[in-house]
């Protein structure tokens, strides 16, 4: 088998080079646990950047996987196939008014796909003018062009424009000045129950239940991008059931399928009658094995996972903050269930990532001073307590 410098090499003569790889290469995993090229294990507390919700090799997953391979692999949407309509009667089961689901391969086309079908609500009621969306600074929804202009972080734009035009960028968590943006033109408000990429940021109790509210007086459509925080990773299958309130539309990837590429797209039965044929389509979204495969795993969720997820994410949330107490570096956790970050008051975050690399940990940093943690949603306490541990050393050492 290749070594680690070997298949480094190899991957730079001939990737793009747009990722910031880290100097190894994982070549299996298994629950909360992965092995490099050279026999390194390590704990995976990223996990595919909270993708193998489920922990990597699940057996429930892969038999699903491997059973599916014996009948059909790929059909398109051209015909219906069993799992995915199994899967998105799951889905929308679990949702109060979502009550219809489209299938994509990724959070970003899920977004694009919700983007498009507010604007097409508003051309279909006879108000074509509605075509502005409010989105907030720091969000991240995605690398298209449509998801990168509601994208509101400038460094993932620079170099791309002209971007798709038709978005403004409020504070997060700021109602009143939400409140004030909304006009006759307003098609939509886009948002994320807590924004990943900005460095694990919730919003303020109370304030997406008030965003609900608004956008149903002044008949602008709800779009909540749930991408990183669905399908368990706050503790909730949605994020925002923690809120009682349910959005217009809601894209949802990442851990959908335990690391398997799919996206989805639900949506209220009014609103995702706008999209008649022709008006959007995915070849490969919804294949069978994706769909199978984030059946079983939210079966595994519903069978007791997701109370699970509620505790480890406590303790975890626990003993992150308690590293604020042994060093001045750290100043703190935030969070919700098992997506959290731990807060420096140095700019050692990707010292402190390549620190415990070295030590066995993965986990990654946003900018200088945010360490983001999410691992599998299986991780045990044991698992949780040496991360912790490990994450200590490695602020100590970076």
């Amino acid at each position: 088998m290749p070594t680690n410098q070997e298949l480094v090499q190899r991957a730079q003569a001939v990737l793009f080079q747009n990722y910031r790889t880290q100097p190894i290469a994982l070549v299996r995993g298994e629950g909360t646990w992965v092995w490099d090229a050279d026999g390194k294990r390590y704990l995976d507390f990223i996990g595919g950047i909270a993708t193998v919700s489920v922990g990597h090799a699940n057996p429930r997953v892969r038999e699903a996987l491997v059973e599916q391979s014996k009948l059909l692999w790929h059909a398109s949407n051209l015909y219906v196939t069993e799992p995915q309509v199994i899967l998105a009667e799951k889905l929308t089961k679990a949702s109060t008014s979502l009550k219809r689901a489209f299938f994509c391969n990724s959070g970003t086309e899920a977004n694009e796909a919700m983007i498009k079908l507010a604007r097409h609500w508003h051309v279909v009621k006879g108000a074509p003018e509605r075509i502005e969306i409010l989105c907030f600074h720091n969000s991240f929804h995605g690398r298209t062009m449509g998801s990168l202009a509601a994208t509101g972080q400038p460094k993932y734009q620079q170099g791309f424009g002209p971007l798709p035009q038709g978005f403004r960028f409020l504070d997060f968590g700021n109602f009143e000045q939400l409140e004030q943006a909304v006009t006759p033109q307003t098609c939509a408000v886009m948002l994320e129950p807590l924004q990943g990429e900005a460095g694990v940021m919730p919003a303020p109790r109370g304030y997406l239940a008030r965003v609900r509210e608004l956008c149903t007086r002044h008949g602008a459509i709800m779009l909540l991008d749930e991408v990183q925080t669905g399908m368990g990773r706050t503790g909730k299958l949605f994020a925002h059931q923690h809120d009682g309130f349910e959005p217009d539309a809601m894209s949802l990837a990442k851990g959908i399928a335990g690391g398997v590429p799919l996206g989805a797209l639900m949506a209220r039965e009014e609103l995702a009658k706008v999209f008649t044929p022709g008006t959007h389509a995915s070849t490969f979204g919804g294949n069978p094995l994706a769909t199978a495969a984030a059946s079983a795993v939210i079966d595994l969720l519903q069978a007791g996972l997701l109370e699970r997820v509620q505790r480890a994410g406590e303790r975890f949330g626990q003993k992150l903050a308690a590293l604020a107490q042994k060093t001045p570096r750290v100043q703190g956790e935030r969070g919700l269930g098992l997506l959290r970050a731990l807060l420096l008051s140095e700019d050692l975050a990707t010292k402190v990532v390549a620190r415990a690399r070295d030590l066995g940990l993965l986990v990654n940093a946003i900018g200088e001073r945010v360490v983001r943690v999410a691992p599998p949603l299986t991780v045990s306490d044991d698992e949780i307590d040496r991360a912790a541990g490990l994450l200590g050393e490695a602020v100590a050492q970076a």
